[in-house]
Parts: C-alpha cells; structure tokens; sequence
C-alpha cells in the first residue's frame, strides 16, 4: 500500500526548496510506500483549481490538502504515517 504525496511549489517562492527537501527526505525513510510528485502551480492549473490551493508550498498528501508551508521531515513523516496506518 502507498501514499501519494504531491509538492506544490513555484519557481519564485523562498519556502519552496524547503517543502520539496522535505519531501525529498521521506520519501528516502519510507521508499515505495510513497508515490512521490513535485508540481509547479503554473504547469498544472487544472490540480491547483482541484485542491484550491491558494499559496505555496502547498503539501497534498492522499487527496487531501495537509499543509500549507513548508513542513519539517518530521511533521511530513509523521502525517504520511498516520494515513498509512488509516489505509490498515
């Protein structure tokens, strides 16, 4: 069972390196049990209408909008723990 974890970012936002090293980390800790994906707003308007997102970095994990910012390692982790152990 996996995870999907969409980054939203854009190329002139200062907090966007932070959310995608983020990601990038756990994705490392947990391996194929995350389906990875990094976004740019302006490339993929039709996912950005899908979840609203109104600002960057913006973190979906699963469908469903879990940050907004840039979350630690940990704070991501611990998130994407948490719905795969939901998923059973």
């Amino acid at each position: 069972m996996t995870v999907k974890l969409e980054v939203f970012t854009s190329h002139s936002c200062p907090y966007c390196p932070m959310a995608v090293s983020a990601a990038e980390e756990v994705v490392k800790e947990l391996g194929d049990q995350v389906e990875y994906e990094h976004l740019n707003v302006d490339e993929n308007i039709d996912k950005v209408r899908e979840y609203q997102i109104m600002s960057v970095p913006t973190v979906v994990v699963d469908g469903e909008v879990a940050f907004v910012g840039a979350p630690t390692p940990e704070e991501l982790s611990k998130k994407i723990r948490k719905t795969l152990l939901r998923k059973g």
